[in-house]
């Protein structure tokens, strides 16, 4: 077991919420988060989870740790900047060995347990817990604001439009021009004019003689009837 490093269950002034159970559960929590962050580290996850819980990490108050090696009772790791000196350094993915893993996960833990018990005595909700990462040599990372979208101003009424009915494949529809400037508007008018020219018919260009029913399309036959037309 590595010397220098105090846990929270070894500090008899804690609270009840400080002790052994409340460890466990937060090193079992970072370890969840690093597990689904890291899939390809699961394996130095779970051997960095067997070094924390038995107590062979210790945080140094620079900012460094000291790790104790599994295979060898009196070799120790000495873990700077992010920088291990053991052999599976170099070959992790992303140099995430077990033993800055265990440093990262015991680190964060340790943070986790301060801020239940702190907000245990202070009548505070419990602060809410980050993703451990273990790239920054545990180093906690503040939560990112979240951006809210302004509302969207209702659109302005158009100060000039037009309606126009065309004759597109058959039927009659409605086309509605809108635009701030009515130069341009009659302009954009003109084009759509321009591309749908309006149908003239024969029987629109010849004249109707009189008597003619435009109703039914025919022609009347005038009658008489005791003196009446």
């Amino acid at each position: 077991m590595v010397t220098g490093t105090t846990f929270p269950w070894e500090d008899n002034s804690t609270p009840e919420c400080t002790r052994r159970a409340a460890w466990r559960a937060a090193v079992a929590e970072i370890a969840t988060k690093a597990h689904a962050k890291l899939p390809e580290c699961n394996g130095r996850v779970d051997s960095a989870v067997k070094i924390v819980l038995a107590g062979d990490v210790a945080l140094l108050p620079d900012g460094t740790a000291r790790v104790a090696s599994q295979s060898n009772g009196t070799t120790e790791y000495h873990i700077v900047n992010g920088h291990c000196d053991c052999r599976d350094y170099e070959k992790a993915p992303h140099n995430l060995c077990k033993h800055r893993l265990g440093a990262a996960i015991a680190r964060r833990a340790q943070e986790l347990v301060k801020a239940q018990c702190e907000g245990a005595l202070g009548g505070q909700a419990e602060a809410p817990s980050q993703p451990a990462s273990p790239a920054a040599a545990g180093k906690a990372t503040p939560p990112e604001p979240v951006e809210h979208p302004a509302p969207a101003a209702p659109l302005p009424e158009a100060p000039a439009s037009v309606n126009v009915h065309l004759e597109l494949a058959g039927r009659q529809v409605q086309l509605t021009l809108r635009d701030s400037d009515e130069e341009r508007l009659l302009q954009r008018l003109d084009a759509v004019l321009q591309r749908f020219p309006l149908v003239v018919t024969a029987t629109d260009t010849q004249a109707r003689p009189d008597g003619w029913c435009a109703r039914h399309g025919v022609q009347m036959t005038q009658q008489h009837k005791e003196g009446r037309s």
